[in-house]
């Protein structure tokens, strides 16, 4: 999961992916081919680095095998992936209850990938490059501008003397508001 969230990859994408697709060294990425037969190439994290190498360690293969298999050793399907990450929500949904009703998909990490690029300043063209986008207007679906985004815009157009953030009434003006 952190492979398809950290590279923003499409499900097909990512139960295509062979050992051979992955660079781990200096440099460390994953390539793989997208809509349209269109190859890409995504940086990794050093957090997904030590993930993979990790995975690597464990399951013995060729270069040329899936990455990701199942139990019999075969390529993980798109039902598997996404059974994987409703397993995985159960399981987080224990320390945050409001995963529960949540609807998640392996879509939805690609969502999260675009967000989080986003919210860290990354500029829309390079997103889009990222995600495998030709036409940058198939991003801004993606990233849509989102109550934090907008707040933070709204800062940086707040004058000097006005303090930033969002107003917080006292106690008192609540108490009587909500005694009218």
């Amino acid at each position: 999961m952190l492979t398809a969230i950290r590279a923003g990859l499409r499900v097909s994408e990512l139960t295509r992916l062979t050992r051979a697709d992955i660079r781990l060294g200096t440099g460390a990425h994953v390539q793989c081919i997208g809509k349209g037969r269109k190859e890409r190439c995504t940086p990794l994290d050093a957090q997904a680095v030590a993930a993979l190498s990790a995975w690597l360690a464990r399951q013995p293969g060729d270069n040329g095998g899936p990455l990701f298999v199942t139990r019999r050793g075969t390529a993980m399907s798109r039902d598997a992936v996404h059974a994987r990450i409703t397993r995985y929500q159960q399981a987080a949904a224990e320390s945050c209850p409001s995963l529960a009703g949540k609807n998640l998909t392996p879509h939805t990490l690609r969502h999260s990938t675009a967000m989080h690029l986003r919210h860290s300043g990354v500029d829309s063209a390079v997103i889009a490059l990222w995600l495998g986008h030709q036409d940058i207007r198939s991003t801004q679906v993606y990233i849509h501008a989102d109550l934090k985004l907008k707040e933070k815009a709204l800062d940086r157009v707040t004058p000097p003397d006005v303090p930033s953030g969002r107003y917080q009434p006292p106690d008192k003006l609540l108490a009587f508001l909500e005694g009218l």
